[in-house]
């Protein structure tokens, strides 16, 4: 095998970059995966959008009502939270396996890894796509009124991404070479749904119980839907994603660096 185009003679940053810059394998791939999940179906991945948006649409009024908020103000609010968490849960969830599921493209060696990771994180993307038309109708039904610093929700939205990613690669690193931290990080993802302002107002809770906004997926969600509400993320949130960004590309780096190499012989 030619060391030009085997991935274990690649270094760390031309492994990254490779994958990177292959837009056209990766969004394919993506694109395929979503076209073979829902083959032979009439509607496709909008089945998941009108599964979710009847979700929101009973859930509205029944917490609005049990927490005693204004249903104007709570339907966003609850609409955003289901729509980002579900990109939010279903790319950390699916990097898990991004490795795995990619087992006979990386027996090859021809692949750098990072590939694969762009691949999970465009498949969720494009889900996403889909979901977040919900919001439009929720918009206009609750009259949000849009400023300027809506706009703040592109930034937010990149540093989602740069995170969704670092945080891919060196879950995945880990979750192929011990194939039951996939079954962990599930549970988890879904304690924090709960620990995290998807269904509840973050007013409401008590002083005590404030450092639970440390949580970064709350301090996400914060960045990404009090710009859609008509509203401005604290600067709290702000600081806080930009450190555990920090964080998370340097264990990225060291985790991607060292045990890259060896993805091939844990499949």
């Amino acid at each position: 095998m030619s060391q030009v185009h085997s991935n274990l003679h690649r270094s760390a940053w031309s492994d990254w970059w490779e994958g990177t810059r292959r837009t056209d394998i990766w969004w394919t791939l993506a694109w395929f995966d979503i076209v073979l999940r829902y083959r032979r179906s009439m509607l496709g991945p909008l089945w998941l959008t009108l599964s979710m948006g009847a979700m929101i649409g009973g859930m509205g009024p029944l917490y609005a009502s049990l927490f005693g908020t204004e249903l104007s103000k709570f339907f966003p609010h609850l609409a955003l939270g289901i729509i980002f968490w579900g990109f939010l849960s279903g790319t950390v969830t699916d990097s898990c396996n991004s490795f795995v599921n990619a087992a006979h493209y990386l027996r090859q060696g021809y692949f750098p890894i990072t590939l694969f990771v762009w691949r999970t994180l465009a498949r969720n993307v494009i889900q996403f796509a889909h979901h977040i038309v919900l919001y439009i109708p929720v918009a206009l039904w609750a009259h949000i009124s849009l400023s300027w610093d809506a706009l703040l929700v592109f930034p937010a939205f990149l540093l989602m991404i740069v995170n969704a990613h670092a945080l891919g690669l060196w879950l995945g690193l880990i979750c192929t070479r011990y194939r039951d931290v996939t079954q962990i990080v599930t549970s988890i993802m879904q304690m924090l749904m709960f620990l995290t302002p998807v269904f509840w107002l973050p007013e409401n809770l008590p002083g005590r119980a404030q450092y639970i906004l440390w949580n970064p997926l709350a301090q996400m969600l914060d960045l990404l839907r009090t710009p859609l509400m008509g509203g401005e993320a604290s600067l709290h949130s702000w600081l806080g994603i930009l450190g555990w960004t920090v964080v998370n590309i340097v264990v990225c780096a060291l985790l991607f660096r060292k045990y890259r190499r060896r993805v091939v012989y844990w499949l």
